[in-house]
């Protein structure tokens, strides 16, 4: 066969070729970005911040006792508030990163300091089977005054909740002031949670 018959080679793609590296180098450029804008991936925006929280009644975690022996309420917010701050902290069992917050909410929930501020701890228990989540709590402890289990998801979908854990502050009048998505941490506290604390006119352990 002569050399006119034979399969021209094909030619290369080059905009297939280089794409992967434009990609690679778009994404180098923006954690290039938040690393030098000191912003961090896990405060993500939320559009509740300012507004009334919604209006959630969950029932209580069955069998969950306090320290005095007595059950331990479900969960209420009024989008009016009580008077008091809260901290509302969305968790569950089976959820790893909440482990790794737990010790912290103990913490809180020790201090005298933060008792003396007037703030409760409550929890809204996620998706999670109600067995599951008291032999967590009974495990590691119970830091929160109040828990409601949301078996269905339906209230964390109010509270706009990205994933768990996720944790807000929601000011005696109702408005939520400050949201922690991920797992809390002492940065997290010292500059997100007690600056907003003090802004909401509660004195700030």
């Amino acid at each position: 066969m002569s050399e006119m018959s034979a399969t021209p080679p094909r030619r290369r793609r080059p905009l297939l070729v280089a794409l992967p590296l434009v990609v690679f180098g778009g994404l180098a450029a923006l954690f290039l970005t938040q690393l030098v804008s000191g912003h961090d991936p896990s405060q993500l925006p939320s559009a509740l911040i300012g507004q009334k929280a919604p209006v959630t009644s969950l029932p209580p975690l069955a069998g969950l006792q306090g320290s005095d022996g007595a059950p331990v309420p479900g969960l209420t917010v009024s989008p009016d508030g009580d008077g008091a701050p809260r901290l509302v902290n969305v968790f569950a069992s089976w959820c790893g990163p909440c482990r790794q917050e737990h010790p912290l909410l103990m913490a809180l929930a020790n201090d005298p300091a933060v008792r003396a501020a007037g703030l409760r701890i409550e929890g809204l228990n996620y998706k999670d089977k109600p067995d599951q989540a008291l032999g967590f709590l009974t495990s590691l402890g119970n830091p929160y005054a109040r828990v409601g289990a949301d078996e269905r998801g339906t209230a964390a979908i109010d509270w706009g909740v990205y994933g768990v854990p996720e944790t807000f502050l929601v000011a005696g009048d109702g408005r939520i002031l400050w949201k922690q998505t991920g797992p809390l941490d002492v940065k997290a506290i010292r500059e997100g949670l007690l600056p907003a604390l003090a802004k909401s006119g509660s004195p700030a352990p």
